[in-house]
């Protein structure tokens, strides 16, 4: 494309520049794959990075199911796109999965159990949701049930990891000195993370899986949908940046290998 210079960045580092911190581990749930990339000092250590095939279009693919065995058939590309936008503005995640799932019988239907932690009983768990044809449908369990699939992947027939298997695994597979730093220090990115109660089971989860005592603290920026963008600005308007990008006269003489020089 001709242009005088060029910088190539892990879309993670960025993400934690975003969020102010230049060590941490980020988890990157997106819309086809999730990525968990621990960084030390700025630098991404690819001996701990794991990825899984799981993402948000599960999420939606799992929701026009379970939207079709209530009766209300999605199937064409455009309805699709109604079933992510409802995902986007109805779906959340429960605190604690058995307790919500017990609040509906094997039929779908509401009972009058509570919840522990979740809305406060049946009803409150239910949304309308206007279609574009003007059409009012009501989803209840549908709700959190579709996003269920980012921590039991089973419920699809996925062999892939949950999400905070993942997580997990990467701060394992990091060196024994930053594990307690990486604890301390999980910064959610992606557009699926914005998933309302995802932070809240995700901390749940690794609790229980986490050393006893372990301080976990994780960073849900608000802008999280787009942070790799805001750490890249906040990198190119760095004074020190003009030290790191590759000239078009460096990139001729060395080839494609130099773009890995001085990398993050």
């Amino acid at each position: 494309f001709r242009v005088p210079a060029l910088f190539v960045a892990p879309p993670a580092v960025l993400s934690l520049y975003a969020s102010g911190r230049t060590t941490g581990v980020v988890l990157d749930v997106g819309e086809g794959v999730t990525h968990c990339i621990p960084v030390y000092e700025g630098y991404a250590l690819p001996h701990s990075i794991v990825r899984s095939d799981l993402g948000g279009i599960d999420v939606t693919k799992r929701l026009q199911l379970l939207l079709r065995k209530s009766g209300l058939a999605f199937s064409t590309t455009a309805e699709v796109d109604f079933v992510s936008r409802m995902k986007e503005e109805v779906c959340y995640v429960s605190n604690v999965p058995t307790n919500e799932e017990s609040d509906y019988d094997m039929g779908g239907n509401a009972s009058s159990a509570t919840t522990g932690g979740g809305a406060s009983n049946a009803a409150a768990a239910k949304a309308q949701y206007q279609l574009p044809d003007g059409q009012v449908v009501t989803i209840a369990n549908e709700r959190h049930r579709a996003s269920e699939v980012l921590f039991q992947p089973s419920l699809i027939g996925s062999e892939e990891r949950p999400i905070h298997d993942v997580l997990m695994t990467s701060i394992n597979q990091s060196d024994m000195d930053l594990r307690s730093t990486l604890f301390s220090n999980i910064v959610l990115a992606g557009g699926s993370t914005l998933l309302p109660g995802l932070g809240d089971r995700l901390l749940y989860e690794v609790r229980q899986r986490a050393p006893e005592r372990t301080r976990i603290r994780i960073s849900a920026p608000p802008e999280r949908r787009d942070s790799a963008w805001v750490g890249g600005s906040i990198l190119a308007s760095l004074a020190t940046f003009k030290n790191m990008w590759v000239g078009r006269n460096e990139y001729e003489e060395y080839g494609s290998s130099i773009l890995h020089r001085g990398s993050l």
